[in-house]
């Protein structure tokens, strides 16, 4: 794409370099940009270097945070007896949109994964550990993608955490609501039937 002016093509190859972004949308969006008032892409180009410069991850959670304690592991509202243990930072986003979990949670920032080099020592395990220990914690809730890497990395922690005689949950997993029992997969079904509950 030939463009009449460097700083435009500049702005069109970093944004273009954003997941799901291609060239023609990062055009339009320069385009847009150009289209606002000046104060407009200073307040963007604020907030992502304010973003880039001061985010931290909780000390006690791992989780994105302004602070060194994150605003869920800071709330005294929070039920304190109960951990949700999650992949990555956007599960919490999504358990949250529930409005049904009150709990604390910790964010491993990854699954273990023998084939890709990743062992339970190189996600955040031993931490999680030791809040159950310090915090006399009475139920870690697995809330874990059902995938391989995921039920390896539940498999592991189911086994360190009976040690600590913490209750150990998983998320149900079954047919979802809405779908056809014909176009399920065999495993979901199959784990349907096994996690059946009284009706």
């Amino acid at each position: 794409m030939h463009y009449s002016s460097k700083l435009i093509e500049r702005a069109v190859e970093e944004i273009a370099k954003l997941p799901g972004i291609g060239k023609k949308s990062a055009l339009r969006i320069v385009l847009h940009l150009l289209k606002q008032e000046p104060r407009q892409t200073h307040q963007l180009a604020e907030a992502l270097l304010q973003l880039r410069d001061h985010i931290q991850y909780c000390k006690e959670c791992h989780n994105i945070a302004d602070e060194a304690i994150c605003s869920l592991c800071s709330d005294p509202r929070r039920h304190r007896e109960t951990i949700c243990v999650v992949e990555h930072f956007k599960d919490i986003a999504a358990i949250e949109r529930t409005g049904h979990y009150q709990g604390l949670y910790h964010v491993l920032g990854g699954l273990i994964s023998p084939i890709d080099g990743v062992g339970p020592q190189d996600i955040h395990i031993e931490s999680l550990l030791q809040r159950v220990q310090k915090h006399k914690v009475k139920e870690v809730i697995l809330a874990l993608s059902s995938t391989m890497e995921g039920d390896t990395t539940a498999f592991y922690l189911t086994k360190r955490l009976k040690e600590l005689q913490v209750k150990v949950t998983a998320l149900a997993r079954g047919v979802p609501i809405g779908s056809e029992l014909e176009f399920t997969d065999e495993l979901t079904l199959a784990r349907s039937l096994l996690g059946r509950v009284e009706f």
